[in-house]
């Protein structure tokens, strides 16, 4: 009779945890080799895992939710039956006696613990996976629903009483993005230094120049310029560009440029911008324009999000002045931070007297591992940066 054949997650994975997003075949629907088989996300991309052979989809041994470790079985295929002679003993008969009848409940393993956690019995909830199926989604919501108050309690003057409250289970990517930056903030020794940056010659450029580039299929986001600048200020100061080893520093040739991008309520995500050292404006332009939109579209590829020495978090695009400390992306050494771009008055030197002019700025703040970097490299990067855009003429 055929043969059962697993079906694994990848060894090599980009993110800190990978979760079964959604299978793409049912149980006994035919499969040919390659075939898109299941939707596997981590904190950083979503990937497919194909069909290692042609067969039949015999087993679903982890459904959606559920965590799968580098090499876990996910699955297995029976694999087609060899043309030779028939014997008495069927193929299906030997698997309805090993598996059990079609009818009976499955529940995956992380279902059956936290029907063993919660003391709920699975087989009275309403299932949302393929064909019915209890998740541990479902599980989390049936213990969070009976755990809520049923009615409201009125309010008491001794001011003891619990408030009222109401839970939403954690989606796959937002536990994802938790363990993340636990995992950093419990790894590297975070500190920030802030600079401020005058934005008026980077707009000034950009209205001269933002019609050209359009024409050329780019749009010329502030985005960018920073990119641009961080290339300057890694190479005044290319330890930065670096990550932690026990044994030394390890600093990279490479400029591999992260940039984060929120993905609304699914949390966000890093696509990185590879050699960004070798890039002109218009061509890092280029590439933040595809990758972004791809970004939201949900369609990165793995190779979008690896290999990145360095991340932006351009949080003010949501309105925010200053956020400290934006948390690294490990296993890098530094993360730049850029605030609200905002009109501001200032003091500026004009022919040796001082003038109040309103200039467009933006808090920029470098957060380091201090296991990686001190004060003077985070300062001198800082000062070589804010240089870069402040006398942008290119």
């Amino acid at each position: 009779m055929g043969q059962f054949i697993d079906v694994s997650a990848p060894l090599e994975q980009e993110g800190t945890k990978a979760v079964v997003r959604n299978w793409l075949k049912k149980l006994g629907e035919s499969v040919n080799s390659g075939d898109p088989l299941v939707e596997l996300e981590t904190d950083k991309v979503t990937q497919e895992v194909a069909a290692p052979a042609d067969g039949v989809l015999a087993e679903i041994l982890m459904e959606n939710g559920d965590s799968a470790t580098p090499g876990a079985i996910l699955g297995r295929i029976k694999g087609a039956e060899p043309r030779s002679k028939q014997t008495g003993f069927s193929a299906t008969a030997a698997s309805e006696t090993s598996s059990g009848t079609e009818d009976e409940p499955h529940f995956s393993p992380a279902v059956r613990h936290a029907a063993e956690a919660y003391g709920i019995d699975p087989t009275t909830i309403a299932g949302t996976g393929r064909d019915g199926r209890v998740t541990r989604a479902d599980m989390d919501r049936a213990f969070a629903a009976r755990s809520a108050p049923r009615t409201p309690e009125p309010a008491s003057t001794g001011g003891t009483d619990t408030p009222s409250s109401h839970r939403v289970a954690h989606s796959d990517m937002r536990r994802a993005i938790a363990a993340h930056v636990q995992q950093s903030t419990a790894t590297a020794p975070h500190v920030t230094a802030v600079f401020e940056a005058d934005f008026s010659a980077v707009i000034r450029h950009r209205n001269e120049h933002k019609a050209r580039f359009a024409a050329e299929g780019a749009n010329l986001s502030y985005t960018a310029y920073i990119v641009s600048a961080c290339v300057d200020a890694m190479r005044a100061v290319p330890e930065v560009n670096s990550r932690w080893r026990d044994d030394g520093l390890e600093i990279f040739e490479d400029m591999n440029i992260g940039i984060a991008t929120a993905l609304g309520e699914r949390g966000l995500i890093v696509p990185v911008i590879h050699h960004a050292q070798h890039l002109s404006l218009s061509e890092i332009a280029g590439k933040l324009q595809d990758l972004t939109a791809r970004a939201r579209a949900n369609a990165l590829e793995p190779a979008d999000v690896r290999g990145g020495t360095f991340t932006i978090s351009n949080h003010g695009v949501s309105g925010s002045l200053l956020a400290a400390p934006v948390i690294i992306n490990q296993p890098q050494s530094a993360i730049l931070g850029v605030g609200k771009l905002e009109k501001r008055v200032v003091v500026r030197e004009v022919d040796g007297v001082d003038t109040i002019q309103i200039r467009p700025m933006a808090y920029v703040s470098l957060t380091i591992d201090h296991r990686s970097l001190d004060a003077h490299q985070t300062n001198s990067w800082l000062t070589q940066f804010v240089q870069a855009l402040e006398g942008w003429s290119r």
